[in-house]
C-alpha cells in the first residue's frame, strides 16, 4: 500500500527551505565588501562600485592591494600581498587591479612581488596567478623549506583568462590575450594572442597585416543594432526557425 504523504511535514520542509535560502542571501549581501562597507578590511584603494563576495578566500596585506573601480570578485577568491600577514612591505602598493576586472569563484592572486592586473580582464573560476614560486635548488632540504623566487606578474588589459589557468612567476601578458582553459603561462605573450597548453603557446594571433592567423573557423558575432529594446529581443526569441529565416530575408530598408 503506498504512503499516505504527510502534508504539513512537505509544507514545513518548503517554508524552512525557503527561509534558509532567504537568510544565506541576507549574509552574502551583508557579508560583502565594498569601499562603503569594508568591515575590517583596509585596502589600500578600492574604487566605486567594486564589490568582494561574501564569503571571502583568504585575504591579507590589503595597506598593499589597490582594487580599481567596478571590479567583481568571486567567492573564495583569495588576495594577498607579501608572504605573510603583518609585514611592512614599503610605500608601494604590490597587488594592482584595474578597473572593471572579474575574478571568478575560487580563484588566487598570490602577490610576494608585483602583480599586476589590466582593466576589463575577465578571469574564470578556480585561475591561480602567483609571482613566488618553489625553489628546489638544495637536493638535501625539503622544497618547501627552501627560499622562494619571486618575478613580477603582469596581464594587460581586456585578457580573457580561462578556467584553471596558471599565470606562473616572470608572465607578461600582453592586451587582449585569450588564455585557454587549463593553460600554464610563462615568459612573455604578445597582444592580441591566444595561448594554450602546458606549458602555454600561442596558437593564434592577430597582426594589423595579415589579421587573425590561423583564420577564424566562425564568423564574428554580429553586434545587437542600436534602438533594438528588450521586448523586441524576447519577440525574436519566440519565433520559429522558419519566420525568422523570412525576417532575415527581408530588404533592411523596406
Amino acid at each position: 500500500m503506498p504512503k499516505r504523504k504527510n502534508t504539513f511535514s512537505s509544507w514545513r520542509r518548503r517554508q524552512v527551505q525557503r527561509a534558509v535560502h532567504a537568510g544565506w542571501a541576507w549574509v552574502q549581501r551583508t557579508g560583502s565588501v565594498t569601499a562603503e562597507h569594508p568591515g575590517r578590511f583596509r585596502f589600500g584603494a578600492m574604487g566605486t562600485g567594486t564589490r568582494l563576495a561574501f564569503p571571502l578566500g583568504t585575504v591579507f596585506g590589503e595597506p598593499w592591494i589597490h582594487l580599481g573601480a567596478h571590479c567583481v570578485i568571486g567567492e573564495q577568491v583569495t588576495l594577498t600581498a607579501g608572504l605573510m600577514p603583518d609585514l611592512d612591505l614599503g610605500p608601494e602598493p604590490i597587488l594592482r587591479i584595474g578597473d572593471g576586472v572579474v575574478l571568478g569563484r575560487g580563484s588566487h592572486v598570490i602577490a610576494d612581488t608585483t602583480v599586476t592586473i589590466g582593466s576589463d580582464c575577465y578571469v574564470g573560476p578556480y585561475v591561480y596567478v602567483t609571482s613566488t614560486n618553489h625553489s628546489y635548488d638544495d637536493p638535501h632540504q625539503p622544497i618547501g623549506k627552501q627560499w622562494p623566487r619571486m618575478e613580477p606578474v603582469e596581464i594587460g588589459p581586456g585578457c580573457w583568462i580561462g578556467t584553471g589557468a596558471v599565470i606562473l612567476p616572470g608572465a607578461r601578458i600582453g592586451r587582449n590575450v585569450v588564455v585557454a582553459a587549463g593553460a600554464v603561462v610563462r615568459g612573455a605573450v604578445p597582444d592580441h594572442a591566444v595561448v594554450a597548453g602546458a606549458p602555454a603557446r600561442v596558437v593564434r594571433r592577430w597582426t594589423p597585416a595579415g589579421g587573425w592567423q590561423p583564420p577564424l573557423r566562425t564568423p564574428a558575432p554580429v553586434p545587437i543594432p542600436e534602438g533594438v529594446t528588450p521586448e523586441q529581443l524576447t519577440a525574436l526569441a519566440d519565433l520559429d526557425a522558419e519566420t525568422a529565416a523570412r525576417l532575415a530575408a527581408l530588404d533592411p530598408e523596406a
